[in-house]
């Protein structure tokens, strides 16, 4: 065994059947109900419990590949793109035994992007809500008869796939709909069902005795019997794992930095730990509407000054990240190798390279800005204090301005007017996919339609006509390869402009437990694949 081994490949496999799968955690769910859920190891977590239209398995190249789930085949397109046809497996059953019919998406689709059509005064569900963004509204879902479900879309949308295999194509049967007590005993359409659920303590999940294993291309279901332990201490966890107390940390985000520096120092511990990347990027924004900041050398000179080196090590260097020159991160297609601002061999900076740009910005001297950070986010912070001074070494003096994680999207941070009328020109922030597509990572960070009043993602305020009709291009192309290079496309526009700056391509330090077999990465959730671990025979 190897260091990082599941990242590579499949750690221990094994066809054994029975055992119970023992999962930990720190806190709770966001929620079991796929209509308000948007943490990923929930997504992860719930296709145990629910099968989506579509699901993810792995391509040769080791990249995810879309495969059909609840669906007899992926969907097949008409109109020019326009509407999407699922066709549903024959055989599925809930787990009171009742089929599972198009009438349960339909209803699970409009609970969660529609819910004003279901539930009187309620209009907004938590969960994503793209269907309800592309879809003609309530009227564009049709069910022709117990097996076919159709979408028809406002405009052409190549990838819908990818919004089919979000957990909201669940199927929720209405009869069963407890709304908003659904999230603590959702229906099972998956290979297990919920036992007992005791909310911040525990779950057990046992088998649903209608699932069939040669229906379902995603889920090996294994295990007898999966557990959850809820609330504990990441001290605790961590202890859990290495004691062959617990198998699998749920929420995949790694150990504590304690641990991490004792099992890396351990040539031994290290054969159980992985170093996957997560699909996260740190990044900071550069609004290009305060202050000096509107002058696009002003923002390049930010860019060669940044010292990506030292913000790294805000979040304990090599283990927790690559150093990052690009929006995409290696595991989204679309990704290319580029490079617009170097910062030199040691990622500290070019310090010429900057001086000249502030030359031509006209300011020769440097000017004064401001930076907004979490300072509840220990190593975002940290990261903020290393940038400042690593721009300081240039003459731009930019404060570092603490907030809090709540509001720091709907209240501060992704306020434009909030950002102007307090002169924060560079934001700290970090992104990764919903789904594992180009126009996934991109389309609200760079899309000038995208910029909203409040709850802003575009905090570089990014308005490009190119990049804009580059988005709409690569939305309708189906083509896989024409495709990807409009993401590459839009991705270098998008560094040009120098209103974001990606220092590091997130990598997590994570531990199996012992006893856990076919333990696999999955880049779609950036943590291990719950759908197929099992236990050592």
């Amino acid at each position: 065994m190897v260091f990082d081994a599941a990242s590579h490949g499949t750690v221990n496999p094994s066809d054994s059947t029975g055992g119970t799968l023992r999962f930990v955690r720190t806190d709770d769910f966001d929620s079991l109900d796929p209509a308000d859920t948007y943490y990923a190891y929930t997504w992860n977590f719930i296709r145990l419990l629910g099968r989506p239209l579509v699901g993810y398995g792995t391509g040769e190249d080791g990249r995810p590949q879309l495969v059909p789930d609840l669906a007899a085949s992926l969907g097949e397109p008409s109109d020019g793109g326009r509407t999407w046809t699922y066709r549903l497996r024959e055989g599925v059953r809930f787990e009171d035994g009742t089929p599972v019919t198009a009438q349960d998406v339909r209803y699970a689709v409009l609970r969660a992007n529609f819910p004003e059509e279901v539930y009187p005064g309620v209009v907004t569900r938590g969960g994503p809500a793209y269907f309800r963004q592309y879809l003609t509204g309530p009227e564009g879902i049709g069910t022709p008869d117990e097996h076919t479900v159709v979408f028809r879309l406002k405009e052409p949308f190549a990838g819908f796939d990818y919004l089919a295999a979000l957990p909201t194509t669940i199927p929720v049967p209405q009869r069963a709909d407890t709304y908003p007590e659904y999230r603590w005993r959702p229906v099972s359409s998956g290979p297990y069902r919920i036992g007992e659920y005791l909310p911040g303590e525990r779950l057990a999940l046992a088998r649903n005795p209608h699932w069939v294993r040669e229906s379902d291309p995603v889920r090996t279901a294994l295990p007898d019997a999966v557990t959850v332990r809820l609330g504990v201490s990441g001290p605790e966890v961590d202890r859990m794992l290495l004691a062959g107390e617990a198998d699998i940390d749920l929420a995949g985000v790694g150990v504590q930095p304690e641990t991490q520096d004792r099992l890396l120092a351990d040539p031994a511990a290290r054969e159980g730990v992985d170093n996957p990347h997560t699909g996260f990027v740190w990044l900071y924004c550069i609004n290009q509407n305060v202050g000096p900041l509107r002058d696009v050398h002003a923002r390049r000179a930010v860019q060669y000054a940044t010292d990506k080196a030292a913000m790294r090590a805000a979040y304990g260097g090599e283990p927790a990240g690559d150093i990052a020159t690009t929006l995409l991160p290696p595991t989204v297609p679309g990704h290319e190798s580029h490079d617009r601002y170097p910062v030199g061999p040691d990622a500290t900076g070019d310090l010429d390279a900057a001086r000249r740009e502030l030359a031509l910005a006209g300011l020769p001297e440097g000017f004064r800005t401001r930076i907004a950070a979490r300072e509840d986010r220990r190593k975002e912070w940290n990261a903020a204090l290393g940038l400042s001074r690593g721009l300081a070494r240039v003459g731009i003096e930019a404060e570092v301005v603490p907030f809090t994680s709540g509001g720091y999207f709907t209240e501060t941070a992704g306020v434009p007017a909030y950002l102007r009328e307090h002169g924060i020109g560079i934001v700290m922030f970090g992104w990764a996919a919903d789904f594992p597509d180009g126009f996934g990572y991109l389309q609200q960070i760079s899309d000038s339609r995208a910029i909203k009043e409040a709850g802003n993602q575009n905090l570089g305020e990014l308005a490009s006509s190119e990049i804009d009709t580059l988005l709409d291009t690569g939305a309708r192309t189906f083509d896989a390869q024409a495709r990807e290079a409009l993401w590459a496309a839009v991705d270098r526009e998008a560094m040009e402009a120098a209103v974001m700056c990606p220092y590091m391509y997130v990598k997590s330090v994570v531990v199996r437990g012992g006893r856990a077999a076919n333990v696999r990465m999955s880049q779609v959730y950036g943590m291990y694949d719950y759908a197929t671990i099992s236990l050592r025979g």
